[in-house]
């Protein structure tokens, strides 16, 4: 018990703070997404692909910024797709959304070989740094869990309010959630339900791609084969787990990120558990959290269904 206790120190909150980041990216994205009524699970394959093309734009521009701002823009246009497929063409959103993740493995995969040799896959980047406030981060304890954290995590936390008041408190918000209960009587009154639901998907996938640069550009620093590891799916389950809230999605991600630490650091401080029981603990707390209150959750009425004009 004393060696577990021994894990909760200021790293692991530090490190929860940063592993929470990608996830929350990915989370705020599929909030959106969902209460416009468009499911996406691609949010995997999504984040992988922007994860790689992170690290080619940071290679080839030299700026981790620029890689960040190429990774968002590839999630946007996987969402685009995404969009066109299952809101244009009216194909099943599950399938669309399955076809992204398969695809997102299989060419991330091959183009890392193709673009850096099969002998130079794990290429260092250009890449982010934590940043430490002046003073702030010279605080005892609190110091480093919160003022020496990349800046990718201050924005993630920024977005949580901001979203929470397009959501609640704009008319745009209103929006998407009137397209996302009930479209048709949305285009009742001057909403068109088609192009709401394009930009928040969109912008879905801007966010997936953030949380996969980051991934890559803040924590690796490097590309690997499949090294978003779940956490497209881990973001779907927090999404139900914060009720489709952003607020919700902070406190889901914390938990997730929190699991994903102690798995990190229990291994590191060596606990006597097996280590494969700490590579899976987050996955299993994820399903037991979506046995717990995914029955409980009720999401947007026509989240799934195709619109059609009328």
């Amino acid at each position: 018990m004393e060696a577990f206790f021994s894990v909760l120190d200021a790293d692991f909150f530090s490190a929860t703070l940063r592993l929470t980041t990608p996830l929350l990216f990915a989370t705020l994205g599929g909030i959106l997404n969902e209460r416009a009524g468009v499911i996406n699970i691609g949010l995997e394959g999504t984040m992988l692909m922007a994860a790689l093309i992170g690290v080619f734009g940071a290679w080839f521009s030299g700026s981790a910024w620029f890689g960040l701002f190429t990774g968002i823009l590839i999630g946007g246009l996987i969402a685009w797709i995404h969009a066109f497929v299952s809101i244009s063409l009216k194909a099943n959103q599950i399938v669309s959304g399955a076809a992204i993740n398969l695809i997102g493995v299989g060419l991330s995969s091959f183009l890392i070989r193709i673009v850096f040799g099969l002998k130079d896959q794990q290429r260092v980047v250009p890449h982010f740094e934590p940043v430490s406030v002046p003073y702030l981060s010279d605080i005892p304890l609190i110091g480093p869990i919160l003022f020496q954290q990349h800046s990718l995590v201050y924005v993630a936390l920024l977005l949580v309010p901001i979203m929470w008041v397009i959501l609640f408190r704009t008319r745009w918000g209103l929006m998407i959630t009137s397209v996302g209960e009930h479209p048709e009587a949305s285009a009742t009154v001057g909403i068109n339900p088609l192009r709401t639901r394009y930009i928040a998907v969109i912008l879905s996938g801007a966010l997936a791609g953030a949380g996969g640069a980051f991934l890559s550009l803040g924590q690796l620093h490097f590309f690997q084969d499949e090294m978003v590891a779940g956490r497209g799916f881990i973001a779907l389950a927090a999404v139900i787990f914060a009720r489709w809230n952003p607020v919700g999605a902070l406190i889901a991600c914390l938990i997730f990120g929190g699991a994903d630490a102690l798995q990190f650091r229990g291994q590191a401080a060596g606990l006597a558990v097996p280590h494969q029981f700490m590579l899976m603990f987050p996955y299993v707390l994820t399903l037991a959290i979506l046995v717990v209150v995914g029955g409980k959750s009720q999401g947007p009425a026509a989240i799934g269904q195709p619109y059609s004009k009328g």
